[in-house]
């Protein structure tokens, strides 16, 4: 799966946590991540990402080019609410177009949580969504 990692300054912290404790799922993926973030991710666990550009410099815009190329399975965007982001136009283009492509995307942990753990366990084939069509293990 091709999952984007993406966290803005008040979240960063969060991100590198949370990818350290789902790093046995992470490292089987391919993974991108906009620069600093991935930077920091890659520090803390060694796991190989491709890092775009910042997202105030095109970062977002890159991750969203690869959405609409059908080229991203999953997102995980730590968003930081309670801050105002200079580069708030692409983030709203980038979840736009997530929500065009039925991408599925976590703002906060707890979501990015729930859709790790159903990767790992072969719940949903995220892939299928696009299709409209759950691809459902066989405990459901």
């Amino acid at each position: 799966m091709k999952i984007a990692l993406i966290a803005h300054d008040e979240k960063k912290p969060e991100i590198v946590r949370l990818a350290t404790a789902y790093k046995v799922i992470l490292q089987a993926q391919t993974l991108f991540a906009t620069g600093h973030t991935g930077k920091l991710i890659a520090n803390a666990t060694d796991l190989k990402i491709h890092r775009f550009n910042s997202g105030p410099l095109g970062g977002d815009q890159e991750v969203g080019a690869l959405i609409a190329q059908n080229q991203m399975d999953l997102i995980i965007f730590l968003r930081d609410p309670l801050t105002a982001q200079p580069h708030e136009p692409d983030v709203n283009a980038l979840i736009r177009l997530a929500d065009v492509y039925q991408i599925p995307l976590a703002t906060n942990v707890g979501t990015a949580e729930v859709l790790l753990r159903g990767l790992a366990a072969g719940f949903i084939d995220f892939r299928n969504l696009v299709n409209g069509d759950l691809t459902k293990h066989d405990a459901y």
